[in-house]
């Protein structure tokens, strides 16, 4: 057996999405924004693996499943750094970064208790302002919320 596979803490993926350098305190979030539980693939999540990055990491691989940028972006408001891989038979033909996308719908809650989106039922919406700090503003009242007050729906 080869060093690199006595080093896999999860299991090789074939066909499928690999999300990496998940923050370990982040991991369950993440699951959440994906809405992993209501896929019928084969989903794989490893939570506390070791890493020379983070220390600690959470790893997140769902056979047959290919994900759209915006779609995969959303994990960006919880956890700014995570790599996407794409896996076709074993090997992976594509490498990604995530990055905030400009808006923000219905991710999260907007923090204003009179806000619209609080008292009626519609989605929220969210102007990214800064991405590098993850600032935003809702589109509807107006309140600017940083990474630390959002509250993800």
């Amino acid at each position: 057996m080869s060093q690199n596979k006595e080093e896999l803490q999860v299991a090789a993926l074939k066909n499928g999405t690999v999300i990496d350098h998940i923050p370990s305190e982040k991991l369950f979030q993440v699951v959440q924004l994906l809405r992993v539980e209501n896929m019928s693939t084969n989903i794989t999540i490893g939570f506390n693996l070791d890493s020379k990055k983070l220390g600690k990491k959470g790893i997140i691989k769902i056979t047959d499943k290919f994900f759209g940028d915006e779609e995969i972006n959303r994990i960006s408001v919880v956890a700014p750094h995570v790599k996407l891989n794409i896996i076709r038979d074993y090997e992976v033909v594509e490498k990604k970064e995530v990055q905030m996308p400009d808006n923000l719908y219905a991710i999260v809650k907007c923090a204003n208790p009179k806000c619209i989106t609080n008292n009626e039922p519609m989605p929220t919406l969210f102007h990214v302002i800064d991405k590098d700090n993850c600032v935003v503003r809702c589109h509807y009242c107006e309140k600017e919320l940083n990474r630390e007050d959002l509250t993800i729906l």
